[in-house]
């Protein structure tokens, strides 16, 4: 293979490159949208300031996921609907959770769009350090900074050692660029579905934003067959909502927490080229392999043809990750049934239901799975909420509530098991001080 697209003062020819790597398999609009990012990060400084994700990127491929299913308006009535829910469920828990009710707020209600552009900023900071962790491993492989591809495989064996340099800079600052724009689609995209199908702000069971707020066109779509009572669908839903709300604005450590666990899973992203030939010549030989075919690479990476192989510093970060996001959902499930099992007569129906979604048509799920191939079992999420309702009966509900003080009282998953054990491993707090 020998490239056609050496810089010409500096500058690649983009044309010639795009219709290489079309050739290739790669996706020419995703290769134009690298090409965009590339031209306007020369203008950036050397401080390094140019997000491979950027707000404008995720909102303009969410938004448009949102206009395909369509999006209705919210009107007075929803408001006052929603805020009646939201009381509710504020009084009930009042004598369940230790954590404190948010203030209240003038738009109880949400549009699609509203949970949007309030979730974009997180978005992007949660999922930044992955794309990084990916685009600085293609990079590194082009930059020789791991094994390096030989240069006779690389078309770059009759140019000078400057030219070598200069095209193996050009390639990695593009492949970078590339790789931004494919995670900024594919997340778009799943922040679209997202905002398709949750019911509130925080139904994700991730801190994206504050308050606690209700999305009535999601909700409808919810109760969609069930044949079960509007009012107590909103009470359950709004419960959820707000025992979340209440969990996340008193844990701020909460995000960072799962963000540090992305990043590093991210910066132990790697590329093994020996393990990439080696599957490469097992995807060629094979027979829907066609070299014929430009599709057929992309084909072959749906496969697992670039999947590289994770660390234990990779693996720690994701069963860490798997046991927030479990014990966010067992804690909510947990609480919500102490104070509404006896109040809702359809509650066991509604919880059932709402545990059989996340675990089978959740694009947060589906998210984690394509990124980071992270599937959080709905068994461990009942684990969870066993382990919760176990916490309580040995220390109460504020000795259960102050096991979110601090990150190193999470359970791991063999705690999960023993209460009582986990519990004399560790030192629960006497009090919440140091909660905001």
């Amino acid at each position: 293979m020998s490239f056609g697209f050496l810089p010409n003062e500096g500058q690649p020819d983009f044309e010639a490159m795009m219709r290489q790597f079309s050739e290739m398999g790669l996706d020419p609009n995703a290769l134009m949208g690298a090409k965009t990012f590339f031209e306007s990060a020369q203008s950036v400084t050397a401080a390094g300031n140019q997000n491979l994700i950027t707000i404008d990127a995720l909102r303009d491929i969410a938004r448009k996921i949102i206009a395909a299913k369509g999006e209705q308006p919210i009107g007075t009535s929803d408001q006052k609907k929603v805020l009646d829910a939201l009381e509710i469920a504020n009084t009930w828990l009042d004598a369940e959770i230790l954590f404190p009710a948010s203030s209240s707020n003038l738009q109880p209600a949400w549009s699609k769009r509203d949970w949007l552009d309030s979730s974009l900023l997180s978005w992007q900071g949660l999922i930044e350090p992955l794309a990084l962790g990916m685009a600085d491993a293609l990079a590194n492989v082009i930059n020789g900074a791991q094994a390096g591809l030989p240069v006779e495989l690389s078309g770059l064996e009759n140019q000078s050692p400057e030219q070598q340099k200069a095209m193996k800079e050009m390639l990695a600052r593009l492949l970078r660029s590339f790789m931004g724009t494919l995670i900024a689609t594919q997340l778009g995209q799943s922040i679209g579905a997202i905002a398709n199908s949750i019911t509130g702000a925080n139904d994700v069971a991730i801190p994206l934003s504050a308050g606690a707020h209700l999305i009535p066109q999601n909700i409808q779509e919810w109760s969609q067959g069930l044949g079960l009572p509007e009012a107590e669908v909103e009470i359950y839903l709004a419960l959820r909502e707000v025992s979340a709300s209440r969990l996340f604005a008193n844990t701020p450590w909460l995000m960072g927490y799962i963000g540090d666990v992305i990043t590093t899973y991210g910066k132990g992203i790697s590329i093994d080229v020996e393990a990439i030939q080696r599957q490469a010549e097992e995807a060629m030989s094979s027979e829907d392999f066609d070299i014929n075919n430009p599709q057929s690479l992309t084909i072959a990476i749906d496969k697992g043809l670039f999947t590289p192989q994770q660390t234990p510093a990779q693996e720690l970060a994701l069963t860490k990750l798997e046991m927030a996001l479990a014990l966010i959902e067992g804690w909510i499930d947990h609480v919500i049934s102490q104070v509404a099992a006896d109040r809702i007569p359809s509650f066991n129906a509604l919880i059932e239901n709402s545990r059989r979604r996340r675990a089978t048509n959740s694009p947060m799920q589906q998210l984690f799975a394509t990124l980071l191939g992270l599937e959080v079992s709905p068994r461990k999420m009942r684990e969870a909420a066993t382990f919760w309702g176990e916490v309580k009966v040995l220390r109460g509900a504020d000795g259960r509530d102050k096991c979110w003080e601090d990150p190193a009282f999470l359970p791991m998953p063999n705690d999960l098991k023993d209460a009582a054990a986990f519990l004399s491993s560790v030192t629960v707090p006497d009090d919440l001080s140091g909660l905001i």
